[in-house]
């Protein structure tokens, strides 16, 4: 018997089959969304909406109205189901062919039949294929029947909620492409079920019947309804063809496996999964081990496109599948991070269709394991809480959304990990009362925040009603004349400013840009006939009204006056900031991926600082790419562009949006009129943006990125400087570098060599000293007599000791050997400021815990300390206190 076909076998012979059609093989798009209808991308189709609704077929300057792709999916509305059942999958793989107005149903339906059925392709067998059609589609049924072949009761009808795509589309939207659609199912016989087809019509649920493969016809431009309700469909500009067979529905079929899980992709992860845990896949347990193995490939692939966990957007649905895995390796035991060692078999299973997967491997490890880490903290408090407060409640019983709330906002647990928890008890939880607790908590937050409107623009805003927005011209000139709109100073209108005084000034025209954006704002002077004044600080109101914050150094400045307004020198410094700003966010996605979205800035004019979504530390290697690419930007001199435009034709261009900003129906777009390359790509930069720029990249001059920090789960920190800043910063580094090198006596070109030099004796003379205390503490514990020290406590033989000048890894190991000498159950083992216990694991089966003993002890002894049950360590002041507390802690 031959061997079945390999999950990657079956993707390149579809793939080949179709180029064989004069289709042409594109690669997967990313899983970040190509249009913002979607967080993710959820299906084949979607990177194709635009050639649907009639856009030019034209790919990396190739023509061609046939498409064929292997497209990497997410989707979570029912990420519940994943492991509960043996066919639900957050990411799949979705084969697709597309026909942008050239064929339709005939060629769709018939080259799928060929695939499947043809021996040089699937082989399978034809006369366990069955196909559903959409209740009114005569041409698909006649094309089954008479063309193909297929007997008519090996065809079901079916309404819009089963065979038209979208789903109930004409009712229900989303607006856009959609038509009728017709599924072909594989019938995988008794053993699998003993229901007819013909049952099928009434349960459309089967072990036994498949549904691999879905050929849709997307012929209509679905719309907004009429007022009554009625559905509207327009015709699109030609017949399209969308067809999606799931690769892990047709691997099942044609390895003849139980499930997805037991296809060549999965079964050696869940067998990883068993090995760690060291618990069997078998059992009600064994939907932990599909859900850290499904969610594991997931979370691999969306990162390796550039998402990382956060608590917005993207970031969180990625959080949210790592928290879910997380939970459930916990369940299976696993109290270590875990997760991050499944990655490199998803990388050696898909790695070759996907070689982003590969590149990014360290990243996508990294990311998980921190996420773990981070998780695992809180997650054993989340639930020995949760679990306390459902063990009392009885099924049927609904878990206070108070109660929901203090769990997520004293232990960080998502009420979703709290209604699948609760839901195995058989509780609901009233998410109705969540919602309240959390909007309670937000708007306390929220009254408690320093930027209330007050703080935002002092005590005026009531004077300020009723002034016209200002109008600003520092985009071009950074000196203009304007008049004194109003002077008002503790909420109040005033007539005049005289020298020494200080208030807000309005202006009718200002060339001082208002902080926004990340830009703080200009800094300047205002002259006037007879007087001047220092603007100090720069802001608006929502409503467009410039604060100009003035003292008056000078003569007296009244309402009606004309003043002259001069920026400071400061907004070169701050204009270099800004547009390097922008040429930083494009080489970061350029080069940690398109997951890259900015979550804040600071441009001032000494520095500037990018916080952005993103799961681990930059490496060397990356942080040296974005400041090259940032540096050929700057060395090619492209001019720096400015133009508003309505916002459709913005995003439409590829400006970058930020997320979470409100943006009006025109908007201003900053383009650097050049690209650079990046492993052969172009990278380009065009931002939505009202800030103020340099003409062109050359006038930013040097470039330098200063750090790399964790700020936030998910977000990152990176500042850097620009221009003479970033000049003086190196020679005052280098200044330091010749200091330090004087004091080594070496040069700076030695340093590494000195530094490593004496490292090294560092180190030698670490473990003398290790050595030395090793020998000190064997010196006082006796040899064996320690055993003598040993006696019962609480039903366990309980040894423990005092070392003197013994402490961290010492301690540790002095406990290992008291432990293995006394043959006790546990061991306590005091140094002079730390205290470690340890148990064997029969006691800890027992019932012994070594973290909770710990606790009890190390706060006898003035400290503080906990760990595992078999293992703990403390800090404390008084060992013989904490020595003393043993009878009593018991």
């Amino acid at each position: 018997m031959s061997t079945p076909l390999s999950t990657a076998q079956i993707r390149e012979k579809y793939l080949q089959f179709f180029e064989s059609k004069g289709h042409l093989r594109l690669p997967s798009h990313s899983t970040v969304a190509p249009d913002p209808t979607t967080l993710f991308t959820v299906a084949g189709m979607q990177p194709f909406k635009a050639q649907f609704m009639g856009a030019p077929a034209v790919f990396d300057g190739v023509a061609s109205k046939r498409v064929t792709t292997a497209q990497k999916c997410l989707r979570i509305g029912d990420i519940e189901n994943v492991g509960r059942t043996l066919r639900h999958c957050s990411l799949l793989e979705m084969l697709g062919n597309f026909s942008f107005g050239d064929y339709f149903k005939r060629e769709a339906l018939t080259w799928a039949w060929e695939f499947l059925t043809s021996a040089d392709w699937m082989g399978l067998d034809p006369s366990k294929l069955h196909a559903t059609i959409y209740q009114d589609d005569e041409e698909a049924f006649a094309i089954w029947t008479q063309e193909i072949g297929l007997p008519p009761e090996r065809i079901l009808r079916f309404g819009a909620d089963e065979n038209f795509w979208p789903a109930d589309a004409p009712k229900e939207g989303p607006n856009g492409p959609c038509g009728p659609c017709s599924e072909i199912f594989y019938d995988r016989g008794p053993k699998y079920g003993d229901d007819t087809w013909a049952e099928y019509a009434d349960t459309r649920e089967s072990a036994r019947f498949l549904e691999i493969w879905n050929c849709v016809f997307p012929q209509y431009d679905r719309q907004d309804p009429l007022p009554d309700g009625t559905p509207v469909l327009k015709d699109l500009p030609f017949k399209n063809i969308d067809t999606g067979m799931g690769l892990e529905r047709i691997a099942t079929v044609v390895q003849d496996v139980y499930d997805f899980y037991s296809n060549d992709v999965f079964a050696p992860v869940i067998a990883k999964v068993a090995e760690l845990s060291g618990q069997p896949y078998e059992g009600p347990q064994n939907v932990s081990h599909r859900v850290v193995a499904e969610h594991t490939r997931s979370v691999s692939m969306v990162i390796a496109d550039g998402s990382a966990p956060s608590n917005t957007g993207r970031g969180y649905v990625v959080r949210k599948i790592l928290r879910r895995a997380s939970r459930h390796a916990y369940l299976l035991g696993l109290r270590e991070p875990s997760l991050y060692q499944l990655v490199p078999l998803v990388v050696e299973r898909m790695g070759e269709a996907y070689p982003e997967l590969r590149e990014h491997q360290a990243k996508i490890e990294a990311t998980i394991r921190a996420e773990e880490e981070r998780f695992l903290k809180t997650l054993e408090g989340g639930i020995q809480r949760l679990g306390g407060l459902l063990s009392g409640m009885q099924r049927g019983d609904v878990l206070s959304g108070e109660h929901a709330f203090v769990l997520y906002d004293t232990y960080g647990f998502p009420v979703d990990l709290t209604k699948e928890i609760a839901e195995e008890y058989g509780i609901t939880v009233d998410e109705a009362g969540y919602a309240e607790s959390l909007e309670n908590a937000q708007n306390i937050a929220r009254a408690g925040s320093k930027y209330g409107k007050s703080e935002l623009f002092g005590s005026n805003q009531e004077a300020l009603d009723g002034l016209s927005p200002t109008e600003f011209v520092g985009y071009d000139d950074l000196q203009a004349e304007g008049q004194v709109l109003a002077l008002v100073g503790a909420g109040e209108r005033l007539e005049h400013l005289a020298a020494g005084s200080e208030a807000t000034v309005v202006l009718s025209r200002t060339p001082f840009y208002a902080e926004g954006g990340g830009e703080v704002g200009d800094t300047g002077r205002l002259e006037w006939e007879g007087g001047a004044g220092l603007v100090r600080d720069t802001r608006k109101t929502p409503q467009g009204v410039f604060l100009h914050d003035v003292l008056v150094e000078e003569g007296e400045l009244r309402g009606g006056m004309t003043v002259r307004g001069v920026v400071s020198g400061e907004r070169q410094a701050i204009q270099r900031h800004h547009t390097a700003t922008h040429l930083l966010h494009a080489a970061l996605q350029a080069v940690l991926g398109s997951g890259v979205a900015q979550k804040g800035s600071l441009v001032a004019a000494d520095r500037l600082r990018f916080d952005f979504s993103h799961g681990a530390a930059l490496r060397a290697d990356e942080l040296a790419a974005v400041e090259t690419l940032v540096s050929r930007w700057i060395s090619a001199n492209f001019a720096v562009s400015w133009q508003e435009m309505p916002i459709a034709q913005a995003k439409a261009a590829g400006a970058t949006a930020l997320f979470g900003e409100k943006y009006g129906e025109t908007v201003r777009v900053v383009s650097v009129e050049g690209d650079v390359s990046y492993h052969g790509q172009p990278v380009s930069s065009k931002e939505l943006c009202g800030g103020a720029h340099v003409r062109r990249t050359g006038d930013i001059g040097a470039f330098v990125l200063l750090s790399d920090e964790n700020v936030a789960a998910g977000v990152r920190r990176v500042e850097a400087l620009a221009g003479e800043a970033a000049t003086a910063w190196v020679r005052e580094r280098l200044n330091a570098a010749a200091k330090v090198a004087g004091l080594l006596n070496t040069s700076p070109e030695g340093l590494e060599a000195r530094v490593s030099g004496l490292q090294g004796q560092l180190k030698t003379a670490e473990k003398e000293v290790a050595a030395v205390k090793r020998q000190l503490a064997e010196a006082q514990m006796g040899g064996g007599s320690a055993a003598a020290q040993t006696r019962e406590l609480g039903g366990f033989q309980v040894a423990a000791l005092k070392l003197a000048g013994i402490e961290g890894n010492e301690l540790r190991a002095a406990a290992d050997k008291l432990l293995d000498q006394s043959g006790a159950d546990l061991v306590v083992v005091a140094g002079d400021k730390g205290l470690v216990v340890k148990a064997t694991k029969a006691a800890v089966g027992r019932g012994a815990h070594a973290g909770q003993l710990i606790g009890k002890l190390a706060a006898a002894g003035g400290g503080k300390g906990g760990g595992r049950p078999d293992m703990a360590q403390a800090g404390i002041t008084d060992a013989e206190a904490a020595l003393g507390a043993l009878d009593g802690a018991f």
